[in-house]
């Protein structure tokens, strides 16, 4: 049977001294604690194999060295944001730059982004990187928050006290619509859940290289969303095109016309948005306007340093996007 872990309150006990005075120690807060009684309490821990908690280290440091991600837990995920492509992309580059700056990364999934500050506060932050919340979330937060703060695509009309790393949406945009028109495609629909923000960005880049692009606002629910494309397929199948403003609904689309026996590319192509992993592998590859992730995560970092350092670094960081080719576009300017 393993022996029972050895508590600061059973140091504290043996040695007639406070719980606050071991903890210090341990802490290495000893600045108004005798050499004496510093010597006595670390021969003691020594002798009792008292195993520090990592958690109480880090809390009683000023240099936590944690950094919380917070993901907005949106309803559109259906109660599976973690396994959102753009999400797990953005998760897995972020975990690899913190631990390579020797940082810990904490994740918290919620809807409610009034937890935000008090989870931050709780473990005592170094720096927190936001995704998915709305303007006047990130009001609040900040309102509520003195840390270093990160927005992962934030639609913020004004600059303000925040960080912001977006992508050129526009620039997005039109990348597609110069792609899907070399291609030979003049007649391109383009699908989203909400013709706002971001959305609306890639959509008017679109536009502005093919002035007679439509959108369609499709459902964010899937068994919804099904039940619109069934209804709307004919009106599909006038496109030669579709660009999807994300991957997943590119790769929701391309599942539910191969259900239908409907060829893609060779009945109808379609583009993506995100490059995320699952569009390499869809049947036929996704095509896609792609983002670097690592670029992404590597600038978040820098971002929340220059906060750290000079305490009011604010600034929208920009990212290049860029079309990725893959196999579900068809070339008609060679029919």
């Amino acid at each position: 049977m393993e022996p029972s872990r050895v508590r600061i309150a059973d140091i504290a006990e043996e040695l007639g001294l406070s719980t606050a005075t071991v903890s210090n120690v341990i802490h290495g807060k000893t600045k108004k604690i005798s050499q004496e009684t510093v010597k006595r309490v670390q021969e003691l821990l020594e002798k009792r194999q008292y195993i520090p908690s990592m958690a109480g280290i880090l809390l009683a440091q000023n240099d936590s060295r944690i950094i919380g991600v917070v993901v907005n837990d949106h309803e559109k995920y259906e109660d599976h944001a973690m396994e959102d492509g753009f999400i797990g992309a953005s998760l897995n580059a972020l975990t690899k730059e913190l631990d390579k700056a020797g940082y810990f990364l904490m994740l918290k999934l919620t809807k409610d982004s009034e937890e935000i500050p008090r989870f931050a506060s709780m473990w005592n932050m170094e720096g927190v990187i936001l995704m998915g919340f709305c303007e006047r979330d990130y009001k609040k937060m900040r309102e509520k928050m003195h840390i270093p703060m990160v927005i992962y695509d934030g639609f913020l009309p004004e600059q303000g006290n925040f960080v912001n790393i977006e992508l050129n949406h526009f620039d997005g945009g039109v990348k597609a619509g110069q792609y899907l028109l070399s291609k030979g495609h003049k007649k391109v629909l383009c699908i989203s859940d909400n013709n706002i923000c971001m959305d609306s960005l890639r959509f008017q880049g679109l536009k502005s290289i093919i002035p007679q692009a439509q959108l369609r606002l499709v459902p964010s629910n899937t068994q919804e969303r099904r039940l619109f494309y069934e209804k709307q397929i004919e009106e599909l199948l006038e496109y030669t095109a579709v660009f999807a403003v994300s991957d997943f609904y590119a790769i929701d689309l391309l599942q539910f016309l191969q259900d239908h026996k409907i060829g893609v590319p060779d009945r109808i192509s379609i583009l993506g948005f995100d490059d995320i992993r699952e569009g390499v592998h869809s049947n036929p590859p996704l095509s896609t306007i792609g983002q670097n992730h690592e670029m992404r995560a590597k600038t978040a970092l820098e971002m929340l340093k220059k906060q750290k350092e000079t305490g009011n670094h604010y600034e929208t960081v920009c990212l290049p996007v860029a079309v990725v080719e893959r196999a579900s576009v068809k070339d008609l300017s060679k029919e």
